[in-house]
């Protein structure tokens, strides 16, 4: 039987105990071989068909234990064991899943969000069912799925390299419909150094303005210093509107000092980011669509 994957997350944790870096596939076939999984369980897809059922649960185990800081990926697709994971093991707790993770801040602060939107789990949708319409359950489920995805895309973009970041923003800004041409945006990000701009791009087809973009992958907050160098650039350049992309996040005095000052800056923090790329489908594709009916009245009218 095919164990859940708050189940997988000790034995996952386990598995890297040694403080080897294991890739993806070598974890999944090391808790394939713990679990005894047939041939057969291990080939069962998820309804999509588009990737096995175990190794999708050991994908997210592994997200959620690196979200909690029990793992870390020095390379993208891999994993290893954090001295906070060491700690934990030598607790020697009967099950880590997600009520154990809680215990940690920057767990918590995945599962909610910095804009506490309401996540709504499997287990409390089950206690709150009969309360709530099957609309508004369907509506809860969709949005811990989109919230989830946003995590997932969020930690892939982090783990990617600088210049396939840089493609990642112009290919959004394109389906946004900034940018003039692929070719004319293409040129646009990662080609300046002009004090704090990485790249120029066109706010419309036919270039009837243009907008400075600063593009930085981070893990920390994002410093005062780098908003006010941005905005000192702007200014030299006679600029009146920019934008600021980053992975991670800016702190309050960030968007307190954009608001104040002329031109005019947009800070797209990783949540935002993550949320717009869904939205304009990069990065993302649709798997399964679910229509919601309701009787046609007017059918019926004699």
């Amino acid at each position: 039987m095919i164990p859940d994957y708050q189940t997988i997350m000790r034995p996952l944790l386990e598995l890297v105990a040694d403080g080897k870096t294991y890739t993806s596939r070598e974890a999944i076939e090391g808790l394939a071989e713990r679990y005894n999984l047939t041939e057969e369980e291990r080939k069962e897809l998820l309804p999509s068909g588009q990737q096995p059922v175990f190794d999708n649960r050991v994908g997210w185990a592994r997200t959620y234990l690196k979200k909690a800081g029990l793992v870390k990926s020095e390379k993208r697709g891999t994993m290893s064991i954090t001295e906070k994971g060491k700690q934990v093991l030598n607790q020697k707790p009967s099950r880590i899943d997600i009520s154990f993770l809680e215990q940690f801040p920057e767990f918590v602060e995945f599962r909610t969000g910095k804009n506490k939107t309401k996540v709504v789990d499997q287990q409390e949708a089950d206690i709150e069912a009969e309360e709530q319409t099957p609309e508004e359950l369907l509506e809860y489920a969709h949005q811990k799925l989109q919230h989830d995805l946003a995590a997932e895309l969020l930690l892939t973009i982090k783990e990617a390299s600088p210049r396939f970041f840089e493609n990642l923003v112009v290919d959004l800004l394109l389906q946004m419909g900034y940018g003039g041409s692929r070719a004319d945006a293409g040129r646009a990000i990662g080609k300046t150094s002009d004090g704090g701009i990485d790249g120029i791009i066109k706010e419309d087809k036919l270039g009837l303005d243009i907008i400075y973009i600063q593009a930085k992958r981070w893990e920390n907050s994002v410093p005062i210093k780098e908003i006010r160098d941005f905005a000192g650039a702007l200014l030299g350049n006679k600029a009146r509107k920019g934008v600021f992309i980053t992975t991670s996040s800016f702190p309050a005095s960030a968007h307190e000092y954009v608001r104040s000052i002329e031109p005019k800056i947009i800070l797209i923090d990783g949540q935002q980011l993550a949320r717009l790329m869904i939205e304009h489908n990069v990065g993302v594709s649709p798997q399964k669509t679910f229509q919601v009916k309701r009787i046609d009245s007017d059918y019926f009218e004699e």
